[in-house]
């Protein structure tokens, strides 16, 4: 017995040997994270970065929604890449392996700087500060003074990206290593974007063949579509854009003109029409946010309970072959890890840099409610990062908005408005911004990639996101009437923003007859339907709507739902038909028609720059 007991031991050993061999071997071919930056990666980066701030620039003025690219740009970065080496070895030179570290690096980069377009206000609360947006909200509304408004110009707005972007790079650094390791957040989107890029490089080039050429397919097809749908549209009235979908009866509106509101005030007043337009979306959003925050703020804090609880109760796992990836993962995580003075510093320095100049900027806003914000952004800025963790729901916008009613309220009529709208994008710039960080140090911890070159990478992209996004906006601006509510480029938002501003100034007295009751409605009717997805069985909680996705439609109409809508019915059937290949080849195309629509974005804004307008208008009349 004594003698077979030792034997086990030896062996056991020798495989604790064998293992922790074969995990130094693995640990150590990881390239450093010098290598896993370079310039290919840089240039596909700013394409990719470029491209995306472009379709998300487009979505912002439009219908105010982006859906989350974050997969959907690995697979760019991966297509960019492999056509640069095909290129090469057409050409007889010789190209550096492409890694998944590489990937992950150009994917963090192209992110970081389609966010700032993104999350940089320039559909909301700095396209409220226009002239156009105050005129929309009334001019001798109370609550919205005449010197309330600071027109766009791409020198203040780049500088104030410099300014509040860079803050939130570094506000979590010091808890990195506590939010990706100890607590083990799932992060869903960067987990996600980490299983397809080591899906990429393990699986092999013929399921990537595939998924490059549906791409390439979709990406053709979404462009000649989107040239398509131009030549058509030759006034303002006209093209696809304007199919009676649920027919022509369906345009004709009943209105309460002489009983609600007057008569001899203009529908685009907020006293008017339009204040039931904007007051009863922003009822539905301020549920559903209100209803959020509090959810995701209390699990956060059961949760983050509960860990501390179990924290010595942990016992390893059963499967060899994840701990030893888990195990390879840490170490890479921990090895080129960031010294905790660069995040303490780099805070420091940029919050000082903020504090002084932001103010100089906008003079509404004073210097002590800069120097407030950035005491309690790391504080909102790891608890929306912990609840994004877990739900994959970024709240930076609702920390903004509470930003927004708080300033607006304490800073009074004269300059509440201004302060409101450039308080609340100082925190939700430093709570996004960091949120995104940590999704990207999980994509990172999942593909053996450095923090080192995640958090330059990160920085890279930031810069070439306040410098594209500025641009792609004023690309739109001067092409297109930005900011019409007949038009095209809504931007829904901007009014939404300003709005809540002066609400938070003026309170309910600037509602219009009977709108009050209606918000009431929409708020409740937003929390309950929240309610039921979440306590009901789910085959009757899915298909409860989104408030959010509800409250746009009132101020761009309803024509992106019926797109959404076919293209969730077209992957349903897809997946019940051959879900292997559905889920293989969906984020393919996907990306494909995103970015063949992104690019033809580029060509209609410059022949709208030129005054050349498409040569047929097609529009829909009785017979």
């Amino acid at each position: 017995m004594e003698e077979q007991t030792g034997k086990r031991e030896i062996e056991r050993e020798e495989l604790d040997e064998e293992i922790q061999t074969e995990f130094d071997k693995e640990v150590n071919s990881i390239p450093p994270w010098k290598k896993q930056i370079t310039v290919r990666g840089l240039i596909a980066s700013i394409v990719i970065g470029a491209l995306y701030s472009m379709i998300t620039m487009k979505l912002q003025l439009t219908i105010g929604l982006v859906p989350n690219l974050n997969v959907s740009a690995a697979l760019l970065a991966f297509v960019f890449i492999q056509t640069w080496e095909k290129m090469l070895r057409k050409a007889g030179f010789a190209s550096v392996p492409f890694t998944k570290q590489e990937n992950t690096m150009i994917q963090t980069s192209a992110v970081a700087c389609y966010s700032i377009a993104v999350g940089g206000g320039f559909g909301s609360y700095l396209l409220s500060l226009s002239k156009k947006t105050y005129e929309q909200a009334g001019v001798n509304t109370d609550g919205n003074p005449p010197w309330s408004y600071k027109e766009p110009g791409i020198g203040w707005m780049t500088a104030f990206l410099f300014l509040v972007c860079f803050v939130g790079l570094f506000v979590l650094i010091p808890l990195r290593k506590i939010i990706i390791i100890d607590y083990k957040l799932t992060f869903p989107s960067g987990t996600a974007t980490a299983v397809l890029v080591n899906g990429f490089h393990n699986r092999g080039d013929k399921m990537a063949k595939k998924q490059v050429h549906g791409f390439m397919r979709f990406f053709s097809a979404s462009f000649l579509w989107g040239f398509f749908r131009w030549f058509y549209s030759g006034k303002e009235v006209c093209g696809f854009s304007q199919f009676p979908t649920f027919g022509l009866k369906a345009w004709k509106q009943t209105k309460r003109k002489g009983e609600w509101f007057p008569k001899n005030i203009p529908e685009s007043s907020m006293k008017s029409l339009s204040g039931y337009k904007v007051f009863v979306p922003i009822a539905l959003i301020l549920g559903d946010g209100i209803y959020n925050f509090i959810k995701i703020l209390c699990l956060t804090i059961i949760t983050m309970h509960g860990r501390l609880k179990k924290q010595n109760l942990q016992t390893a796992a059963s499967n060899q072959n994840k701990v030893l990836d888990h195990l390879k993962q840490n170490e890479i995580f921990v090895r080129e890890s960031i010294p905790m003075w660069i995040g303490i510093s780099g805070y420091i320095f940029f919050s000082v840099i903020s504090t002084i100049t932001v103010p100089l900027m906008f003079r509404e806003l004073k210097w002590y409610f800069v120097v407030i914000s950035y005491i309690l952004a790391p504080s909102l800025a790891f608890c929306n990062a912990y609840g994004a963790g877990l739900t994959d729901i970024n709240m930076a916008y609702n920390y903004g908005k509470v930003a927004l009613f708080v300033i607006a309220s304490v800073t009074g009529k004269e300059s509440g408005v201004v302060a409101a709208l450039v308080g609340c994008g100082l925190i939700k710039s430093v709570v996004s911004v960091s949120c995104n960080l940590m999704q990207d140090f999980k994509t990172g911890h999942l593909t053996f990639t450095s923090p080192r070159a995640m958090l330059i990478s990160q920085g890279i992209g930031t810069i070439i996101g306040c410098i594209t996004a500025p641009l792609s906006f004023f690309l739109f601006y001067k092409a297109f009437d930005v900011g019409n509510p007949n038009g095209e480029f809504k931007a829904p938002f901007a009014i939404i923003y300003r709005n809540m501003a002066i609400l938070g100034v003026e309170g309910f007295s600037a509602l219009p007859h009977h709108c009050l009751q209606l918000c009431y409605g929409s708020l409740v009717f937003a929390v309950g339907i929240n309610l039921v997805r979440d306590f009901s069985p789910e085959k009757i909680g899915k298909w409860m709507p989104l408030p959010m996705a509800m409250a746009v439609p009132f101020l761009v109409g309803a024509y992106f739902a019926i797109d959404m809508c076919l293209g969730s019915l077209i992957v349903f059937l897809w997946e019940k038909i051959n879900r292997k290949r559905a889920d293989l080849m969906v984020p393919a195309v996907a990306s494909g028609l995103i970015c063949g629509e992104g690019l033809w974005i580029l060509p209609s804004s410059v022949l709208a720059l030129a005054k050349v307008n498409p040569p047929i208008c097609m529009k829909f009349v009785a017979s």
